[in-house]
């Protein structure tokens, strides 16, 4: 059996600190206050004081595991719930979502009511800075089980981790993630949907929750964006409607 506690320290083994990271801290050492909306373990904002930011950070997250290890660290808020479910006002300079987080946004109302409340929870010209993998790209073509990744988690266990696509259909992705032995015994499969969703229809989403789009990407480096892009990284500033 492979437990919630046991697959939120797997995720920092998964996903170490890269240049997405990097990009995201530039920009929180640059605000005064900080929202990471799905912070999981809260590894930016905790880069983040270690860094010496003495601002404010509050780390939002809906999966109690994950805030279980975030909150081992006491000088960052750490808050569960959703985005939608936000009821702070004008008390941000910086609002990130990082990790490909944006793509849980599966639905049109969550979308556009997560939008809605980060944009209430800035101040007037705050930025709302994140990435989501690039239709374009069709990336879930790689996610198969011969793509396995070997990793040693937290406990030293030897594990692979590998993924199955089971639908794709109307921008949305249907997967599972399965961790297990190296010799491919399952201990645990997860499964999720995930949102695929192009420039121009999240340029017109942002507009309608009160942003504009200010800095567009198409990698960590900074280059532009182009038609196979991994992602589209996006800062939007909040503007009075």
């Amino acid at each position: 059996m492979y437990t919630d506690e046991d697959v939120a320290a797997l995720y920092e083994v998964l996903n170490p600190w890269g240049p997405g990271d990097a990009f995201s801290l530039d920009r929180v050492m640059a605000a005064t206050s900080v929202l990471d909306v799905g912070c999981g373990p809260g590894g930016l904002l905790r880069r983040a004081r270690d860094e010496g930011h003495t601002g404010r950070l509050c780390g939002l997250d809906p999966d109690p595991a994950a805030l279980a290890r975030a909150r081992a660290r006491t000088d960052v808020e750490w808050v569960g719930g959703r985005a939608e479910d936000l009821t702070a006002t004008g008390e941000f300079e910086l609002a990130v979502m990082t990790g490909n987080a944006f793509q849980e946004l599966r639905g049109d109302h969550d979308l556009a009511a997560s939008l809605a409340a980060i944009r209430r929870a800035l101040v007037s010209g705050g930025r709302f800075a994140f990435e989501t993998r690039n239709p374009g790209a069709r990336e879930w073509e790689s996610w198969r089980p011969e793509n396995a990744m070997d990793v040693v988690d937290a406990a030293g266990r030897e594990l692979r981790v590998w993924h199955d696509v089971e639908a794709v259909a109307n921008g949305l992705v249907t997967l599972t993630e399965t961790t297990g032995t190296r010799d491919g015994t399952p201990l645990r499969v997860d499964r999720a949907t995930l949102r695929f969703t192009d420039a121009a229809t999240l340029d017109a989403l942002l507009a309608a929750a009160g942003f504009e789009v200010e800095e567009r990407y198409g990698w960590w480096d900074r280059r532009p964006l182009a038609p196979d892009s991994r992602l589209i990284i996006t800062v939007a500033r909040a503007v009075d409607g």
